[in-house]
């Protein structure tokens, strides 16, 4: 526990909210940024600055997180914008003075405003992890900080089209739209008339995403196995990208309860939670050797049988859909995998999303892709 980095989360709510919505039409949602930093630390302080009368809704959503709201409250029709970014600043450095056992500070923005206060922080010893979403983050600020992690790529978080594309396709989908035709008000004798034009209506488009809840499971039981078998794939996967040290159990075990204080390998049938992991090895979900101490095993991702298998999976659907050369959209290839294997989620591998499997199965010689305006095109290999 002592070896564990303590670390403050600070949030720029109004610039998380703002671009989550604007740029990946979708709410803000803090589990992924906790999940990230459990796997790095514990987080011992959690503070968002903004005026509250605008998130009514996120507050409920950060109160179940344990987050301490600060409140900026904003008069009627006077902007204090950098309000927040000043009472956030102040209260990092006072922290950085005042608690000296927190070693990392998560400053979750994409403002360039906050480029000082990640200099200052390091100057004095603490190690910075910046948070944003990536289209509404300055370019200025992830070099600053020791890790940045976007938002977007964070596991939890749904992949939606970039706003220009979603945009061009709403234009493509909805038919041309008139201006209205100017009314004329009949005014009293010796007052010209005057032309008064109808509001245009709103275009309220939907993104629809495919949803794995929507996918019927086998049973209860292969449900509960796989998803243990995906909490612990994404966990080690997190701690081997974010720290050079081997995995031992022990610390599988510490992180998994940072990101869910209840869980407990009883609740999924095994007696110890050394059974659990020799339980995902024989699956083939990790490997397992020996360890710094007796008992305290070293996991890792399993490199055997069962992610090869994956990609041949991948390979098939490319070929099936494209008649073996035709390039075939990534969007729509899951789903078309899963219909004979219901199973099937790349997140079991420890990958965050279907676009990084579909990089490594790149990386491993299975496909080819390329990139266009529309998104990425898989060919088999």
């Amino acid at each position: 526990m002592i070896d564990d980095e303590r670390i403050a989360l600070l949030l720029d709510y109004e610039n998380l909210a703002l671009g989550a919505r604007d740029h990946l039409a979708t709410p803000f949602d803090l589990l992924p940024i906790s999940d990230a930093l459990a796997e790095r630390g514990r987080v011992v302080v959690r503070r968002a600055y903004a005026d509250w009368s605008y998130f009514d809704e996120d507050r409920r959503m950060l109160t179940r997180g344990h987050v301490e709201l600060i409140e900026m409250p904003q008069r009627m029709g006077v902007s204090r914008k950098n309000a927040a970014d000043i009472k956030m600043a102040v209260d990092a450095i006072e922290m950085a003075f005042a608690r000296d056992y927190i070693s990392t500070f998560a400053i979750c923005t994409g403002d360039s405003d906050f480029t000082p206060l990640v200099h200052k922080l390091r100057e004095l010893n603490k190690r910075v992890i910046g948070v944003g979403v990536r289209d509404s983050t300055s370019k200025m600020l992830p070099p600053a900080c020791d890790e940045f992690l976007y938002y977007d790529d964070l596991a939890g978080v749904e992949s939606r089209p970039s706003s220009s594309r979603r945009s061009s396709a709403s234009k493509k989908s909805q038919p041309a739209q008139t201006t209205p035709a100017p009314q004329t008000t009949p005014e009293p004798d010796g007052v010209a008339p005057v032309e008064r034009v109808a509001p245009p209506q709103p275009v309220i488009t939907r993104v629809q995403e495919p949803d794995e809840s929507d996918l019927e499971p086998l049973d209860d039981e292969a449900t509960d196995d796989r998803d243990v078998a995906v909490l612990v794939a994404q966990t080690v996967a997190g701690l081997e990208r974010s720290s050079a040290a081997d995995v031992t159990a022990s610390v599988l075990k510490r992180t998994l309860l940072r990101k869910d204080p209840t869980f407990n390998e009883a609740d999924h049938g095994f007696r110890a939670f050394g059974e659990l992991v020799r339980h995902l090895a024989d699956k083939g979900v990790l490997d397992v050797s020996d360890g710094p101490a007796q008992g305290d095993p070293v996991v890792r991702l399993s490199e055997r049988g069962n992610r090869e298998e994956a990609f041949a999976l991948l390979r098939a659907a490319v070929a099936d859909i494209g008649k073996g050369k035709k390039p075939v959209p990534l969007n729509g290839l899951k789903d078309h995998i899963r219909r004979d294997h219901a199973d099937f989620t790349e997140k079991t591998f420890g990958y965050r999303s279907f676009l990084q499997f579909a990089r490594a199965a790149e990386t491993a010689g299975v496909i080819t892709m390329e990139r266009n305006d529309d998104g990425y095109l898989l060919t088999p290999a």
